[in-house]
């Protein structure tokens, strides 16, 4: 394509450069301005409608001979790069679209991406860095076009056409992610996906929390309330942010919760006030008073500092926030018997 566009250019430039010369020549010969205008388009282009005046001198009649074949030369140089720039172009886009349909065919295990919107654009990023295989359904051609161009695997289309899902290797792949707006293609998506593929997990977007029984029912596995999701955090951010801020320390750990809730398992902050009988212990101290329940992942000082995993040694002091992680009802019940302010309960809720 870059050779086809200077291929044009320098064609352009000759081209330009050819009638001036030609006209500037006719003009030195004592022609009026108009007539060697009218004489260099005419011999140019091949018009042959007869020349202004005649041609007697055989210095001029050369000069016009070099004006035929610079002009025609350079036009046909000029036009040739258009033609070359939309064959490779088709070219291109048909390779292009061989490339895509054949890394399709060769997907297994894939993840099917529904929606090359905000979260999809999310989803397909972490895709790639962890190295899963993926294919993206819209059909929006801008937006493809900008997952193309990010060297994805794309296929235009309604994801709600079973044509489309049987294109994209449904059979063949173990998660459907539909992240559309809309959720009424997302439930129709579900109910689709899941009729043709029952082994599937489908991880399903919806946008209002009464959606989620659909979702379920149509025959997805997990659902995801974005506009919950992203509620809780601004609140967990508002109301407990010692803990929020140790989660948020390296990438991935803002999910834990997740994790947590799946084995019945919370993360707790206790704030240690004034006259606290722990004032003045270890973190072991806290362990063993738990009775091997819970135990302390991170601690931090009133100034805001913050030790992870902090050393059994460590020394309690006043206003600090000991963070912990263990099992619900354990560390309700610590709290309570040694009087500790609890500023946080994650049960997975924390996003």
């Amino acid at each position: 394509m870059h050779q086809s566009f200077r291929r044009i250019l320098l064609g352009t430039v000759f081209f330009v450069i050819t009638i001036v010369v030609a006209i500037a020549g006719y003009t030195i010969a004592g022609w009026a301005l108009l007539d060697a205008v009218y004489m260099v388009v005419i011999t140019i282009f091949g018009v042959g409608y007869g020349e202004v005046r005649p041609i007697e001198s055989p210095a001029l009649k050369i000069f016009t001979i070099l004006v035929i074949i610079a002009g025609t030369s350079s036009a046909v140089y000029m036009v040739g790069g258009f033609v070359q720039m939309v064959t490779e172009g088709e070219i291109n886009r048909a390779l292009d679209a061989r490339r895509i349909a054949k890394g399709i065919d060769t997907l297994q295990q894939h993840v099917i991406i529904c929606g090359f919107g905000r979260i999809g654009q999310i989803l397909a990023k972490k895709m790639m860095e962890s190295g899963q295989p993926f294919v993206i359904i819209d059909n929006n051609s801008d937006r493809l076009a900008k997952a193309e161009a990010m060297g994805y695997l794309v296929r235009i289309g309604n994801a709600t056409d079973e044509t489309i899902l049987q294109a994209v290797g449904i059979l063949r792949a173990k998660v459907l992610a539909t992240a559309l707006p809309d959720d009424a293609s997302n439930v129709f998506i579900t109910l689709t996906a899941r009729e043709m593929n029952p082994n599937l997990v489908i991880i399903a977007r919806g946008e209002f929390p009464t959606t989620e029984k659909k979702l379920r029912l149509a025959g997805a596995d997990h659902v995801v309330l974005p506009a919950t999701i992203g509620a809780l955090r601004m609140a967990h951010m508002i109301t407990h942010p010692a803990s929020i801020d140790f989660l948020d320390q390296n990438d991935g750990r803002s999910t834990l919760s997740e994790l947590l809730a799946e084995i019945d398992v919370q993360l707790d902050e206790l704030v240690v006030p004034k006259g606290s009988p722990l004032v003045g212990g270890i973190v072991s101290d806290i362990e063993v008073r738990g009775r091997g329940t819970f135990i302390v992942v991170a601690l931090r000082r009133s100034d805001g500092s913050t030790f992870v995993h902090p050393n059994h040694s460590t020394v309690i002091k006043e206003g600090d926030t000991v963070i912990l992680m263990g099992h619900r009802g354990d560390i309700p019940k610590f709290a309570e018997h040694y009087a500790l302010k609890r500023q946080l309960r994650y049960r997975g809720t924390l996003h």
